[in-house]
C-alpha cells in the first residue's frame, strides 16, 4: 500500500482506483467521512462549508492570516498569510485533500499545494478565473456567448475600444475587484479619462478590459456542481438584485420563463463540465429583454447567490462542494420552497438579529420564515457582508415584502 494510500485508509478515505496516470498516482480520489478537508481560506464561505462538511464527518482545517477568522471559530486554523509556503506545506501535512474558498489564491502556493497535496481542482480553473480576459477567452471556447469586449492597456486604446463597442461599457481590471471594487461605468465620452484614472490611478497600469453594458432584464446565476469523476448537477437559477455593485437580494425561483431558467442551468452545466471543473462553479448571466443570456463573471467555489440553497434545498451548495471534491455521489438539488435570501451588511446587523429573533407580526401576516445566518466577523462596517437571511415563503413575492417592510435596507 502506497503512503498516500495509507493516509486515506486511516482518515476513514478510500483511494478510488478509477483514474490511475501513467506515474501511478491516483488522479481521482474518493475521501469517506472521517477525512480531513484543507481549506484555504478562513472567511464565511469556509465557516459554511466546514458546518456543513462537519455534519456528515469530516474534519476541517482552514489556512486564514485572520487571528479570529470566522472558519476559525468552528475549526481548527493555521493563522499565516496566504502567500506562506511553510504554511502552506503544513495545511497539505494536515489534510487528505484541499479545496479554497476564494479564487485569489497566491499562485505560487496554488502549485505548491498541486504538487504536495491532493487538490481536485487543480490549479488551471483559478489561473482562467483569476484574469476576466482568460475568463472570456474560456468561456467563448466552451460555446457560450459573454457580453462584447475589448482589452485596453491604456486612455488611446479605451477611447477606440469605447468608439468600436458603443456607450455606456463598463471598465474593469483583469484582475481582482470584487463587490463594485476595480471597476467604473461610462456613460457619455466624456467620463472615459476619469473612468481609466478612477481604474488605474498609479503609473503602472493594470490590464483593463472593457465590457459593452448589456441592456439587460434581470441577472440570474446558477451554481453548478462537478464532481472528481464528473458527475454535473446544478441549482435553479437565482435572481439576482444588487445595490451599491454589492448583492442584496437573490430571489428564487427567478422571474423568468421556466425556458430561459432551463437554458441557463444547460449553460453553466456546459462550462463546469468544458473547463473540466471539479466542486462548485457559479456562473453570473445577464438575461435581456428578448430572452438571450450573457455569461458575466464565473467564481469557481460557493457564492453569495448560492446561499438560499442553505434552507430552501434538499442539499445546500456547501454540502455539495464537499461532496464533489470528496468523489461522492452529488446531492438532490431540489428546490423545496421558494426563497428570497437578503445580504445583511454591516449597518443592518443589529435591526437584523432583532428582527428575525423576537417575534415579528409580519412573520405570520405574511406567511415568512426567516431563517438568520451570522458569519462571526470580529469587526462590523458599513457595506461589510455581515451575514444573510433566507425567507421561506409561499410566494417570493410575500418574502420581498417581508424585506420592504422590516425598513431594515433604507440605510
Amino acid at each position: 500500500m502506497r503512503p498516500d494510500e495509507l493516509k486515506l485508509q486511516e482518515a476513514g478515505g478510500v483511494a478510488s482506483p478509477a483514474a490511475v496516470d501513467a506515474s501511478g498516482t491516483d488522479t481521482v480520489r474518493t475521501l469517506l467521512p472521517g477525512a480531513t478537508v484543507g481549506v484555504l481560506g478562513g472567511g464565511q464561505l469556509g465557516r459554511m462549508m466546514a458546518l456543513a462538511g462537519s455534519a456528515m464527518g469530516y474534519r476541517f482545517v482552514a489556512l486564514d492570516p485572520a487571528l479570529d477568522a470566522p472558519s476559525g471559530q468552528v475549526t481548527p486554523q493555521i493563522t499565516a498569510a496566504y502567500n506562506d509556503r511553510d504554511a502552506a506545506r503544513e495545511l497539505a501535512r494536515r489534510a487528505d485533500v484541499i479545496t479554497y474558498e476564494f479564487e485569489n489564491v497566491d499562485a505560487g502556493v496554488a502549485a505548491l499545494l498541486t504538487e504536495e497535496s491532493y487538490v481536485p481542482q487543480g490549479s488551471a480553473l483559478l489561473y482562467t478565473t483569476q484574469h476576466r480576459l482568460r475568463e472570456k477567452a474560456a468561456i467563448e471556447a466552451a460555446g457560450v456567448p459573454v457580453a462584447p469586449y475589448r482589452k485596453v492597456d491604456s486612455l488611446a486604446e479605451l477611447k477606440v475600444a469605447a468608439a468600436e463597442l458603443g456607450l455606456p461599457c463598463v471598465l474593469k481590471t483583469a484582475t481582482g475587484g470584487y463587490d463594485g471594487k476595480g471597476q467604473a461605468v461610462i456613460r457619455q465620452e466624456e467620463e472615459l479619462e476619469e473612468a481609466f484614472r478612477q481604474v488605474a490611478p498609479g503609473e503602472a497600469i493594470p490590464e483593463l478590459v472593457l465590457e459593452k453594458f448589456v441592456a439587460f432584464k434581470c441577472e440570474i446565476s446558477v451554481v453548478a456542481a462537478r464532481s472528481a469523476s464528473g458527475e454535473v448537477k446544478s441549482f435553479p437559477p437565482a435572481e439576482n438584485i444588487h445595490v451599491n455593485n454589492i448583492l442584496h437580494l437573490s430571489i428564487v425561483p427567478a422571474r423568468v420563463s421556466e425556458e430561459i431558467q432551463r437554458r441557463a442551468c444547460e449553460l453553466a452545466e456546459t462550462l463546469i463540465d468544458g473547463l473540466n471543473a471539479v466542486g462548485l462553479l457559479a456562473v453570473e448571466m445577464f438575461v435581456t429583454e428578448d430572452g438571450q443570456l450573457f455569461v458575466n463573471e464565473l467564481a469557481p467555489r460557493p457564492h453569495n447567490s448560492g446561499h438560499y440553497t442553505m434552507d430552501a434545498c434538499v442539499t445546500s451548495q456547501f454540502e455539495q462542494h464537499v461532496r464533489a471534491i470528496c468523489n461522492l455521489p452529488l446531492g438532490d438539488t431540489t428546490l423545496l420552497t421558494p426563497v428570497v435570501m437578503v445580504n445583511v451588511l454591516g449597518q443592518h446587523l443589529d435591526g437584523a438579529i432583532k428582527a428575525t429573533c423576537t417575534q415579528d407580526e409580519k412573520d405570520n401576516k405574511l406567511g415568512v420564515v426567516p431563517k438568520l445566518h451570522i458569519y462571526g466577523k470580529t469587526e462590523s462596517k458599513t457595506g461589510r457582508k455581515m451575514g444573510h437571511i433566507n425567507l421561506l415563503c409561499k410566494d417570493t413575492g410575500d418574502g420581498l415584502s417581508w424585506v420592504e417592510q422590516s425598513k431594515l435596507w433604507r440605510n
